[in-house]
């Protein structure tokens, strides 16, 4: 069993579990699901432009209910006025900020925004300080290892946010111009740990029990963020918090258990969105749910072209779960 840290108790974690944020991903009805099968993790918001926000308060990405506790909301931008503007309006449905600085995406990078904050550590430390000033809930700060290679400055960049008031930084183990290629470096998380005093989780490739357990031995990390390796098994993060907290590792779950979720959440964004909307929208996550099944490649060119609610549920009650 893995002892949870002080430093998280003090600020009301009781998991070492958190779901990290994926624009278009971690929506209210994914948070919804992996909230049913646990109450403790940490769960995150999709990125959310602070520009956008200032325009239009209204939109579904802000959603949350009262079962969403404890949950981060995760803002985007490079203005500290208007990144302050955004957390305060936030604060109240948040247990957290977590200011995004890790975001590789060009279309994030080259707005000055994401992991191009890391090249600017003033800003990026004046945001952070203005955010804090301003709101009573604890900011939590997600980087990468640097911009490039020769460019790591994630120790004293993480230096430079606790001393900012940072409460908590999630690091993924990469850097931006790696973007999702290559192995996460957990090693260098195990370095950060030694030169900051706030709780530091690791993210990138937690993928499993194994990989969770493995990641935070090697670097020493409080705790840690499960990003893409979720969406193939949304009771990851509990079937992780279980072992972490008890010992027990709970199974995976069958491709039985996992066309059943994939009913719910479908039908769940249906409700939450429409159903012309709810389909389209959920077409990104047939390749996760069935990635294991025969013939997975036709399975999912059939449908994610498919409009058709009653066909959808055709195509998959004709899968072999057996």
């Amino acid at each position: 069993m893995y002892q949870i840290s002080p430093k998280l108790s003090k600020l009301g974690l009781k998991s070492q579990v958190s779901s990290a944020p994926m624009a278009g991903i971690t929506d209210l009805v994914l948070r919804q699901i992996i909230r049913s099968y646990n109450s403790d993790v940490l769960l995150t918001s999709e990125m959310i432009s602070s520009e956008a926000l200032k325009i239009n308060k209204n939109c579904n990405v802000i959603d949350t209910d009262d079962l969403q506790s404890p949950v981060a909301f995760q803002i985007s931008g490079h203005k500290p006025d208007v990144m302050t503007i955004a957390a305060k309006y936030l604060e109240d449905r948040a247990d957290f900020i977590d200011i995004n600085m890790g975001c590789p995406v060009n279309k994030v990078v080259c707005g000055g925004d994401g992991s191009a904050l890391m090249k600017t550590p003033e800003l990026a430390y004046n945001i952070v300080k203005e955010v804090k000033k301003n709101i009573s809930k604890p900011v939590s700060v997600k980087i990468r290892l640097g911009y490039t290679f020769d460019t790591m400055n994630y120790i004293e960049f993480s230096q430079l946010m606790q001393e900012a008031g940072a409460s908590l930084i999630t690091i993924h183990a990469r850097t931006r111009k790696q973007m999702y290629s290559g192995s996460a470096d957990w090693g260098k998380i195990a370095d950060l740990m030694k030169e900051i005093d706030i709780p530091v989780f690791a993210n990138g490739d937690i993928n499993s029990i194994d990989s969770a357990t493995e990641c935070l031995e090697i670097s020493k990390a409080d705790g840690i963020a499960i990003g893409r390796g979720v969406l193939s098994d949304l009771s990851l993060p509990h079937r992780i918090d279980t072992f972490l907290k008890t010992g027990k590792k709970l199974p995976e779950p069958t491709l039985a258990q996992k066309i059943e979720c994939l009913k719910k959440h479908l039908n769940n964004e249906i409700t939450y969105r429409g159903e012309n909307v709810g389909i389209k929208f959920f077409r990104k996550f047939y390749p996760y749910y069935i990635s294991k099944t025969r013939n997975a490649s036709a399975l999912r060119g059939l449908l994610v072209i498919e409009e058709n609610y009653n066909r959808i549920m055709e195509i998959l009650g004709e899968i072999n779960c057996g």
